[in-house]
C-alpha cells in the first residue's frame, strides 16, 4: 500500500497497512481450515463455497449466528486472546448440530477502535482451531477498524455459520416420547454465556489472573477463560448409526430453558441432578453469589453443555460410544408424561 495515499486515512484512525498486514499473518490459518468444497481463497469480495450434494435427496441449509459476549471483558482483563475464537465457533456449530446438520463453513467479523495486529491474530488463530473441531471451512470475515467505537485495547466479535442437512435427517424433538432416555455430555466450565454475572462476583472475591481457582489446581485465568466444547465430531459419530430424537445446546437459559424448546407438548423431562459430574467453577458461583441450584440452572450450564434424548434401547451404546471418544456423559434423567400444563422441565433434588 502507498503510504501516501492512505496517509489521509491513517491520519483519521485507520490503519490501512495494518489490516493487509492481519491479512498476510492468517492466511495460513484459513488455509488449514479448507475442506472439499472451498472454492475462493481469503480476499476476495465473498466466499465461495460449492456443497456436495450426493446422496441427499432434499438438503436444507441450516445457518446461526452468535457473538462470545461479555466473557470478552475477561480476555482484556487477562490479555487472554487465544480462546475466544474457539468460543465464537463453538456458539454457532453447536446450535446448528442439534438440529442434525453438518457444518460447512463459518464466516468472523472482528471490529476494534485500532487495530491490534498481534491480537487480532490471536484471535482468528482460536476461529481457525474452532474451524478444524468443527470439520468446516473459515470461508471468509470482515475486519472493521472503527477509531472512537471502542475503548482502547477491546474489540467485538461476532459469528456465522452454514450447515447442511436431508430434510429426512432433520432432528426436531418430535420423536421424543414417554420412557426416553436423557444424557448430558459433560461441558469444559461456563462456555459463554453467565459472564456478567461471573465478573461481578469475581470483583467481590478479589482474586485476580494468576490466583489457584478454588476447588482445583488450575488459574482463575484457566478455568474462566477454558474455551467452549465444540460437539461436532461426537454428535456426527453417533448419527452414523444410531438414531438420535432429540438434541440441546445448553446456551442462555440453561436447562429450564433450552430443554422445552425440543420437547413435545405432552412431555416432560425429569432431570435428576447430581447425576453429574459438577466442575468446581459453578459451585464457587453459587456460593459466592449466594445462590440456590435452581438459579444456578437457570443461567449456567451447570456442568452439562449438550444433551442427547435417545431411546431406552439405545442408552448403553449411546454412553459407551461416548466413552470411547473420551466425552464424559452420563444419564441424567427421563422423559415422562406431563401433567396438566406443568413446566416442562422438573429437576428432582435430593
Amino acid at each position: 500500500m502507498n503510504s501516501d495515499r492512505s496517509r489521509a486515512y491513517t491520519e483519521a484512525g485507520v490503519d490501512i497497512n495494518a489490516g493487509n498486514a492481519l491479512v498476510d499473518r492468517i492466511k495460513a490459518m484459513v488455509k488449514s481450515t479448507s475442506i472439499n468444497g472451498v472454492v475462493s481463497d481469503i480476499g476476495g469480495f465473498g466466499g465461495l463455497f460449492k456443497p456436495d450434494l450426493s446422496g441427499m435427496k432434499e438438503p436444507i441449509l441450516v445457518s446461526s449466528t452468535d457473538g462470545v459476549g461479555t466473557k470478552l471483558k475477561l480476555a482484556f482483563a487477562f490479555d487472554c486472546h487465544d480462546t475466544v475464537g474457539i468460543d465464537l465457533v463453538a456458539m454457532s456449530v453447536n446450535d446448528i448440530i442439534v438440529q442434525g446438520a453438518r457444518p460447512l463453513f463459518f464466516l468472523d467479523y472482528f471490529a476494534t477502535g485500532k487495530l491490534d495486529v498481534e491480537t487480532a491474530a490471536r484471535v482468528v488463530a482460536g476461529v481457525a482451531e474452532g474451524c478444524r473441531r468443527s470439520g468446516c471451512a473459515l470461508l471468509g470475515g470482515e475486519t472493521a477498524e472503527m477509531p472512537s467505537m471502542y475503548p482502547e485495547g477491546e474489540y467485538d466479535l461476532a459469528g456465522f455459520c452454514v450447515g447442511i442437512v436431508d430434510n429426512h435427517a432433520i432432528v426436531d424433538g418430535s420423536s421424543v416420547s414417554v420412557g426416553d432416555v436423557v444424557i448430558g455430555l459433560g461441558s469444559s466450565g461456563i462456555h459463554s454465556n453467565g459472564y456478567s454475572l461471573v465478573r461481578k462476583l469475581l470483583r467481590q472475591s478479589g482474586l485476580s489472573r494468576d490466583d489457584t481457582f478454588p476447588g482445583t489446581d488450575k488459574t482463575v485465568c484457566e478455568v474462566l477463560m477454558a474455551p467452549t466444547i465444540i460437539y461436532a465430531d461426537v454428535v456426527k459419530s453417533l448419527m452414523r448409526d444410531l438414531t438420535i430424537k432429540g438434541m440441546v445446546h445448553i446456551t442462555g437459559g440453561g436447562f429450564y430453558h433450552n430443554i422445552p424448546r425440543v420437547l413435545p407438548a405432552g412431555v416432560v423431562a425429569q432431570i435428576e441432578f447430581g447425576a453429574w459430574d459438577m466442575p468446581p467453577v459453578f459451585q464457587w458461583i453459587k456460593e459466592q453469589g449466594a445462590l440456590g441450584w435452581d438459579e444456578m440452572l437457570e443461567i449456567f450450564n451447570c456442568g452439562i453443555g449438550y444433551i442427547l434424548i435417545v431411546s431406552k434401547d439405545d442408552e448403553a451404546d449411546v454412553l459407551s460410544r461416548l466413552d470411547a471418544m473420551a466425552q464424559p456423559a452420563w444419564k441424567i434423567g427421563s422423559i415422562r408424561l406431563r401433567q396438566d400444563k406443568e413446566d416442562q422441565v422438573a429437576v428432582q433434588f435430593s
